[in-house]
């Protein structure tokens, strides 16, 4: 029931649709280890849907599926997989098999299977692959990760800027299989193989046949360096609408392409590590396991408890204070509270900014300023509010104008350390993402208590 449960199926329900009544057989199947019946199920199948169904599945039954089957599901099935699950499933693959696999995939996907293996068995698995595979995944592999290198394909359409519109249809035509199987931009080349325009597929079979593609072509949008980081190729794809763009070597000339498919999963992937990491987290998945969360989370929980007991340490400080006004330990958390979840929204704000390059030195000034203003009008709001409950609850005006202070105080260095935190910290080439929570709830947590508890000590006392 837990594995039906873990697959998304509820089964206490009679009246299953068609996707969770396949995972009802799936575990049933893998669970009598009857690898024909998975194989009628899961072959079929869409190989995102199977890398799904995995991917969900507990790992004892994605171990039983790779072993009955795992030579014949389709090789987009493993492209289709997360890094962790992938690496898991292709212990169970004969480096030959796997080989032949790598021919079934574009480049940039096989490169992806490969770097997921030790270097013993990469280079047995290059050994067994064709040559064009081994070269382009070999080129692939000497990039960086998370570099255009790595991301693009080497498959790809180039044309001379002297030929018309018929000899490059009748060129595709001719080679036919040797076309990538996914394709937008016919790219017009020079002599020297640079690349000087692009032609969407659309535009070129709506032309006459005699029409030449140098009077059909637009210049690149961007022309991308395989040294690039994704993300910031991400973003040029973003601002210009791409579909797709050329990768240019050293000396200029084409040697493959990045595909908008490629690009929403960089996207994707850049959106969740930023997201995880404002929560201290780095990575996250439903198959971690609880060794790898605890290895994840556990520095920054230490890095908060460090925060904290600092702030316990000042707050100690003004020991007589509070044993004196036994409210001022009653409102002090509100203030803290107030400031930390202003912080946090202006963090979350900045590193967003940042991650879309909406946020630059050309702007920041206007920006900070707006933050900060924005922090003095929730202050003053919040003021207001916390200095009537304060006076109506203990019946002072002095604790009444000290609170009011206090959170207006708070929220104003929110909104500024809210801002200045995540650019100082991408200033310094640092992931604003990862430490700008902390360090922005340290801050509120020591100008909201030492706001309140000084200034009723100043005030009251």
């Amino acid at each position: 029931m837990d594995d039906l449960q873990a697959l998304g199926v509820d089964p206490t329900k009679a009246d299953h649709g068609p996707d969770r009544l396949i995972a009802v057989k799936v575990i049933g199947a893998a669970g009598d280890h009857d690898g024909p019946l998975l194989r009628r199920l899961l072959l079929p199948m869409h190989p995102a849907d199977v890398a799904e169904l995995l991917q969900n599945a507990p790992k004892e039954t994605a171990r039983t599926i790779f072993t009955l089957i795992g030579e014949d599901l389709d090789a987009e099935v493993y492209a289709e997989l997360e890094d962790e699950l992938r690496e898991f499933a292709l212990e169970f693959i004969p480096a030959s098999k796997l080989a032949q696999k790598l021919d079934d995939l574009d480049t940039d996907d096989a490169a992806a299977i490969v770097a997921e293996l030790d270097d013993e068995d990469r280079a047995e698995v290059l050994a067994a692959a064709s040559d064009d595979v081994r070269v382009a995944v070999e080129g692939a592999l000497s990039f960086e990760e998370e570099t255009a290198g790595r991301l693009m394909q080497r498959e790809f359409v180039a044309a001379p800027q002297h030929w018309d519109v018929g000899q490059t249809i009748d060129f595709m035509r001719k080679t036919g299989e040797d076309l990538p199987d996914l394709f937008f931009d016919i790219y017009v080349v020079s002599p020297a193989m640079q690349p000087i325009g692009a032609i969407p597929v659309s535009k070129l079979m709506r032309a006459k046949r005699t029409m030449l593609l140098q009077d059909l072509m637009e210049a690149p949008e961007i022309i991308v360096d395989p040294e690039t980081d994704q993300e910031v190729v991400a973003h040029a794809f973003q601002k210009y609408h791409l579909i797709s763009a050329p990768v240019v070597d050293r000396s200029g000339r084409l040697t493959g392409m990045i595909t908008v498919d490629d690009i929403v999963r960089v996207i994707q992937d850049e959106n969740e590590e930023d997201l995880l990491a404002l929560a201290g987290v780095r990575d996250a998945s439903t198959a971690d396991s609880v060794w790898s969360s605890v290895k994840s989370r556990l520095p920054w929980l230490v890095i908060n408890l460090v925060t904290a007991l600092i702030a316990s340490v000042l707050i100690s400080k003004f020991q007589a204070s509070i044993e004196k006004i036994v409210a001022l330990a009653v409102m002090m958390p509100m203030v803290a509270s107030m400031g930390g979840n202003a912080g946090t929204q202006t963090v979350a704000v900045a590193v967003r900014a940042l991650a879309a390059r909406e946020l630059t030195p050309g702007n920041s000034g206007r920006i900070i300023l707006r933050e900060v203003i924005t922090g003095l009008v929730n202050g003053a709001v919040f003021a207001v509010l916390l200095s009537s409950v304060a006076l109506f609850w203990f019946q002072s005006v002095l604790l009444s104008v000290t609170i009011a202070l206090a959170i207006l105080l708070n929220l104003s260095v929110a909104g500024l350390a809210g801002i200045l935190i995540p650019l100082t910290l991408k200033r310094l080439g640092q992931d604003p993402a990862v430490s700008s929570g902390v360090l922005v709830t340290f801050v509120t947590d020591m100008v909201g208590f030492v706001a309140f508890l000084g200034l009723a000590t100043l005030i009251i006392l």
